[in-house]
Parts: structure tokens; sequence; C-alpha cells
């Protein structure tokens, strides 16, 4: 069985289109780490395909947000003006949905999945310091998490704790094959907005089979969802910050 691993799509059709045309044949199935709102200008188009696709989704903090359940307090002045509009753009029926999602972690038949941490659904797990308590929460050797849009890979082995870095900017692939006795935390990256200075959609692949993690990356027409930012009326940084990937 082979797993499409999204995360962090933020309503960017075009990224999740990408990846979808970039992975086509590579997969099974399909979860998301969370976040399917938020930022970008495509919430309906998006949160339908994740809620007819996937297999396993957890609720992202936007998601909570934008659903009623958290309160536009909690995010800056750009993403509450951002929230306000995604609830403007969905239906009943959608916010529904995002109501209903379940907070992580989930345990799936070969590996967890969760949106933060599996102790705080809205915690940044950006460091070893932060991945060390997570590790101690699996049943499997495997888990796959969002939230920071920094893709990357935290392994402990025997309690000693390493990093594996994103795919580098020339390349769009690396394969990581699991050993035995390793604990994998996993962060495929954000589909639609990703942070770490790579502006190209994000995502992984696990062959469950094999156990492999893929991780990829593929460019988008950015501008195109740039230009539709500034059409719907959302703030511009929005539209700039996907060029630097930041």
């Amino acid at each position: 069985m082979r797993f499409l691993i999204l995360s962090d799509p933020h309503a960017n059709w075009p990224a999740l289109e990408a990846v979808l045309a970039d992975a086509e044949g590579k997969f099974d199935q399909v979860v998301c780490c969370g976040d399917l709102v938020g930022y970008n200008p495509d919430p309906a188009r998006v949160t339908d395909w994740i809620r007819q696709n996937t297999i396993c989704v957890v609720r992202g903090n936007h998601d909570k947000v934008v659903a009623g359940i958290d309160s536009l307090e909690w995010f800056n002045e750009i993403a509450q003006i951002a929230a306000r509009w995604t609830i403007g753009q969905l239906s009943d029926d959608q916010l529904a949905y995002l109501r209903e999602l379940p907070i992580g972690p989930a345990k799936l038949e070969h590996f967890h999945v969760w949106h933060g941490s599996p102790r705080d659904e809205d915690e940044y797990v950006t460091g070893a310091r932060e991945a060390a308590p997570a590790f101690e929460a699996l049943e499997h050797p495997l888990a796959f998490f969002g939230h920071t849009h920094l893709q990357g890979i935290f392994v402990s082995k025997h309690r000693r704790l390493g990093v594996i870095a994103p795919v580098p900017r020339n390349e769009r692939e690396i394969a990581i094959e699991l050993e035995p006795d390793v604990l994998y935390l996993v962060n495929p990256g954000s589909v639609g907005q990703p942070r770490d200075g790579d502006p190209r959609a994000a995502y992984a692949i696990y062959d469950a089979e094999q156990k492999v993690v893929y991780l990829r990356r593929v460019d988008y027409p950015i501008q195109r969802t740039a230009s539709a930012i500034v059409e719907a009326g959302l703030p511009e940084v929005l539209a700039q910050r996907l060029a630097y990937g930041f």
C-alpha cells in the first residue's frame, strides 16, 4: 500500500492540483495532516477534494477557527482577515465538515497522523527539543505531522535524536529507507504555503510494503494563486510570500 501524505494545503488549489499530477500513479490512498483552509483563495474546492478523496484527515488550527471551534483572537491580523473571508466562501455543509474533523493523533494500520504534536494539536514541532516528547507517544515507528510548514524528518535511534533535511532546491525527491529500531516523525511540508525557503509545493509518499518515505517537491503556477488572492481582496502579503517560500 502506498500513501500520499498531504499537509497544510491551505486553500491553494493550483498547488494541490500540481501535487496530484506529480504523484499520479504513485499512491493508493490519501491522508491529510490538517489545515485545509486559510490564507489562500480556494477553500471550497480544496475542502471538497479532501473530503471526497482521503481516508484520514485530522483537523488543523485554521480548520478549527473557520469552523467556529476556536476564537479568531489566536490569529494575527492577516490570518484573521483570511479566516473571516474563508467563512464567507464555504457552505453550511462544508463548515460542518470542518467542524466534525477529528482531533489528532489518529492511529492507522501503518503509522500515526497528527497536526501539531500528539500532546497538543497546536504545538509547533520545529526542533529536536519539541520532537523528543512526541516519540514517547508512538506505538508505530512512524508518524506524519504538519503545522510548521517545514518539510523534514526527526529520527530517534536508541533515544539519540537526529534530523533529515528537506528536499534540496536542485532536486525533486529524496528517499528514506526506514530502519529497524528507529522511530520517525515526518513532516511532508506544506502543499499550499511552504515556509522553508522553497516555494515549491511539498508532500510525501509512504510505501508501506517497501518501508520507504519519499519527500517530494513540485513547481506549481504560483502567480495563478497570487493573482486570485489579490482579486479576492485578501491581503497582498499572502500573495507575495508564496514566491519566496516564507
